[in-house]
């Protein structure tokens, strides 16, 4: 893979401003996109990748800035995650994956907690992984002394190889009480599985893990003191945040198909010889689809931007988040999902309308932004997510706090 070395970022200022470091992830974009088909096809494990985007900066954009972070919000972290997948669908959902693992300590953690977390994270460049998925039998977690023991398996653990720390997730034996922790992913008792074989996304090494006795202190459960957890309805933020990850992976893979599909077009598609015209980009049909699928990415995007800035209100005080705004939240993020989905999907489809039937070459490899975004957006039930504004229409039912809602 082409790679830009440390030396090259650390001579330019770092970025400072929301707009500076969009522009740094269209480079790290640019990168990427040299030979994007070529890793899609080979399918290694992204560690040059990932040292990318640790040497550009961008693993640190949600860190405070005394110890080397971005200090950037929420919407300029999607904002990042849709141009890096632009060139990259694979690398956008490992980036995205680890701003929602980079923040889970604030979510849930106490105020010391994260303030330690994020520093650390921060000043060494860690990358975040992590071993939650619901859909699994939960991991139990026992008690030893004054340290926490994990046993159990996951079926999917995005990051996993390339991750430097690892948040899990697990029941305390015997209770109903969920346990999130932070552990180096190097820890003895953990195991990550080359077992990611699917069809799209291929390098998101989002394998299973196994955890045989992982340990941990108490002091690392996220928001407990005491051995007490202290709720708080942010703590329920985080299906809403990282949808928002999938919306703006989802619409970068349909931008990057679209531009890669306009410069196919430009370059090598030839007319039809039976419509009249000499080039490609003048038949009519040609032109209307490529404004009819820009059209449609552009009204999703700017749904994708307002929702995103709506939840930056609830993450700058939150204390004051109640059930009620944190579920007309939800409504809303579940209606750009929906839309995002969708058009993502029709675009992903539709570019090999005005590219031709030479642009099925394998060497082209315009099949791999249907295939990512198919793979994920199976993710859970779009379905489900219009159900949610639907009944919100219809009788102002706000949705019920789950670990997909």
């Amino acid at each position: 893979m082409s790679t830009v070395t440390r030396t090259d970022w650390q001579n330019r200022p770092a970025p400072e401003t929301a707009a500076d470091w969009i522009a740094r992830a269209a480079e790290v974009a640019a990168v990427l996109a040299t030979d994007a088909a070529a890793r899609d096809r080979a399918g290694n494990t992204p560690y040059a990748e990932v040292q990318l985007l640790k040497d550009a900066g961008l693993v640190t954009l949600l860190g405070p800035a005394e110890h080397g972070g971005g200090g950037q919000d929420w919407p300029t972290a999607y904002r990042v995650v849709r141009e890096v997948a632009k060139a990259d669908g694979s690398i956008g959902q490992l980036l995205g994956y680890h701003y929602l693992w980079f923040w889970a300590a604030r979510l849930v953690g106490t105020r010391e907690q994260w303030e330690h977390v994020e520093a650390e994270a921060s000043r060494n460049r860690w990358f975040f992984g992590g071993a939650v998925n619901p859909r699994d039998q939960d991991v139990v977690v026992t008690e030893d002394g004054d340290d926490l023991v994990y046993t159990g398996r996951k079926s999917f653990s995005t990051g996993s190889k390339v991750s430097d720390v690892t948040v899990l997730e697990g029941v305390l034996d015997g209770t109903d009480q969920h346990i999130f922790a932070i552990v180096p992913s190097d820890s003895e008792g953990l195991t990550f599985h080359d077992d990611w074989d699917n069809i799209g996304q291929r390098l998101t090494e989002s394998g299973g893990v196994t955890l045989d006795g992982v340990r941990t202190p108490w002091s690392s459960a996220a928001g407990y003191v005491d051995k007490l957890f202290q709720p708080r309805v942010y703590n329920t933020l985080n299906v809403p945040t990282i949808q928002l990850v999938f919306v703006n992976f989802y619409l970068g893979i349909a931008g990057g198909a679209l531009e890669t599909a306009a410069t196919y077009t430009r370059e090598k598609s030839r007319s039809w010889l039976h419509g009249g015209f000499e080039r490609a980009v003048d038949e009519p049909y040609v032109i209307d689809t490529y404004g009819d699928l820009t059209a449609k990415l552009w009204a999703a995007e700017a749904l994708a931007d307002a929702v995103a800035a709506e939840g930056q209100k609830l993450h700058d005080d939150p204390d004051a988040v109640t059930e009620k705004t944190r579920g007309d939240f939800e409504v809303r993020v579940a209606a750009v999902k929906a839309r995002a989905t969708d058009v993502a999907l029709e675009i992903a489809g539709r570019i090999f309308e005005v590219t031709g039937a030479r642009s099925t070459a394998t060497s082209e490899g315009l099949d791999r932004f249907w295939r990512n975004v198919r793979t994920h957006t199976l993710h859970d039930p779009v379905a489900y997510k219009r159900r949610e504004v639907g009944r919100w229409v219809l009788e102002g039912e706000l949705p019920e706090p789950t670990w997909y809602s």
